[in-house]
């Protein structure tokens, strides 16, 4: 028998699932074709025709100033300790939204309602939670921290759930063999699988919250993004310009940071 005889022959694709590919893809094409005009794509050789106002407006970046960088680097430490601080809570809210969201453990009387109360955290913009926090509380960072928590609960309780419904049920059984509670069983048989996955996940999260927190300056919630958006209101490019390199650099610390953190968990 030569070595031809003994490959496997392709499988072959139901037709069920050829159609389901057609329909998926020639959607997607759908929609890319039927949204060009609404997303003004036709604008786009207007990036080049117009190449000389980028440049004109592209100079005073390539001169940072660098003259207020105590103040920008204080701002900048102030949004990521909001960063901190919002994903801390925001994990705190997700351990228990997670846990009633995955379908392995919860009933679906319990992790439906959640999953679509998850969906509504993660579907409200940082700004608009951030101004209703501004309202109740004024100006401030505070309402910065709370407008990154309830967004960042809502992504990580679907992202924790995911990691629950994908456990091992073995050691889960095995808990529930010596008599534990239901309790006991997430403690002892959940907690220890999920715990390093939850731990990269937050720190994900948390690198995320660090350049979302420069948006909520915008309504005057402190941090970096407020001296960035006053620069750019008063025409001050370079210094726009530096503000974006600080937060370049502390962005990219944060990103080695969380690499070495993941490294000793995975």
């Amino acid at each position: 028998m030569s070595a031809v005889d003994i490959v496997p022959a392709p499988p072959k694709r139901s037709l069920s699932d050829w159609l389901f590919d057609v329909l998926l893809w020639g959607g997607l094409t759908i929609v890319l074709v039927v949204g060009f005009v609404p997303a003004e794509m036709t604008k786009l050789p207007l990036i080049f025709a117009n190449s000389d106002n980028m440049r004109e407006f592209g100079k005073d970046f390539l001169r940072p100033d660098f003259d207020q960088w105590p103040l920008y680097v204080s701002q900048m430490w102030l949004t990521i300790q909001m960063a901190l601080w919002g994903t801390f809570l925001a994990v705190l809210l997700a351990i228990p939204f997670g846990l009633a969201a995955a379908k392995n453990i919860s009933p679906s009387w319990v992790n439906q309602p959640m999953r679509r109360f998850l969906d509504m955290l993660r579907s409200v913009p940082d700004l608009v939670v951030g101004t209703l926090f501004i309202v109740a509380v004024g100006l401030g960072p505070f309402a910065g921290v709370m407008a990154l928590a309830i967004s960042t609960s809502g992504v990580l309780g679907k992202l924790f759930s995911e990691a629950v419904e994908a456990i091992d049920r073995g050691p889960v059984e095995g808990v529930r063999a010596t008599g534990a509670a239901p309790l006991q069983e997430i403690v002892w048989g959940v907690m220890p699988q999920v715990a390093p996955l939850w731990t990269s996940y937050a720190l994900y999260r948390f690198e995320s919250s660090s350049r979302s927190a420069t948006v909520l300056g915008l309504i005057g919630a402190g941090g970096i993004g407020q001296v960035l958006f006053d620069s750019l209101n008063s025409f001050e490019y370079s210094r726009v310009a530096a503000i974006v390199i600080i937060i370049i650099v502390a962005v990219s610390l944060i990103d080695l940071l969380s690499q070495v953190i993941r490294s000793r968990l995975l």
